[in-house]
């Protein structure tokens, strides 16, 4: 029996999720969550198999929930379930622990193979995922510049783009306001950018505002 875990902010979308694989053999619902702190809480007392994570929470971003587990609950499989595309985050969760990234417009064949994949301890990469993958190991160099940042770079990055201070994303993530400031230095001059707001254009131009 898969013991599965959805970790999503919007009820509707759990409540879907839910519902298709509720009917499904061999696989139960141990919990839902709507924000990180529910999940954290509901982890333990209900341990899962697979967990559904999608990106966007209201009291942590998906990316540092899903350090959090993979450091505290190791033998959780995470499946990233988006609503972005794989060119936009999938090597960046994979590389930061996930075990699988899928979109939400998946059909239930995909989310159901997934599911299976994961908990069997392999990772699910899609054909699309499958070709970024190859793309980077041969050492393309057209990739688009966010793809460059370190996993600490980015946890950093996807707080600036949500409007975060330096102050807030350091206490957040455990570290002083000086190695914050120093990140975003970085990071802005990896983007080629030199504002918070140039940073929030360049997020919206390439897609990268989680909702």
């Amino acid at each position: 029996m898969i013991r599965l875990a959805i970790v999503d902010d919007h009820a509707i979308v759990r409540a879907g999720f839910k519902e298709m694989l509720s009917e499904e053999l061999g696989m139960t619902i141990e919990f839902e969550a709507g924000t990180a702190e529910e999940a954290q809480v509901a982890l333990r007392t209900q341990p899962c198999d697979v967990l559904l994570l999608d990106l966007s929470l209201p009291d942590l971003s998906g990316i540092d929930l899903l350090r959090t587990i993979k450091q505290r609950h190791d033998d959780i499989q995470v499946l990233i379930i988006s609503s972005f595309s794989e060119e936009r985050y999938a090597l960046s969760m994979i590389r930061n622990g996930a075990s699988g990234y899928l979109c939400k417009d998946c059909d239930r064949t995909d989310l159901i193979n997934a599911i299976h994949t994961v908990a069997q301890g392999r990772r699910y990469v899609s054909k699309k995922t499958a070709e970024l993958l190859a793309s980077e190991m041969a050492g393309e160099s057209n990739k688009p510049a966010h793809e460059l940042l370190s996993e600490r770079e980015l946890q950093v990055f996807m707080r600036l783009i949500k409007g975060d201070t330096v102050s807030t994303i350091a206490e957040a993530l455990h570290l002083s306001v000086k190695t914050v400031s120093t990140y975003r230095s970085r990071i802005l001059e990896k983007l080629m950018v030199s504002s918070n707001a140039e940073l929030a254009t360049y997020a919206h131009q390439h897609g990268l505002l989680v909702c």
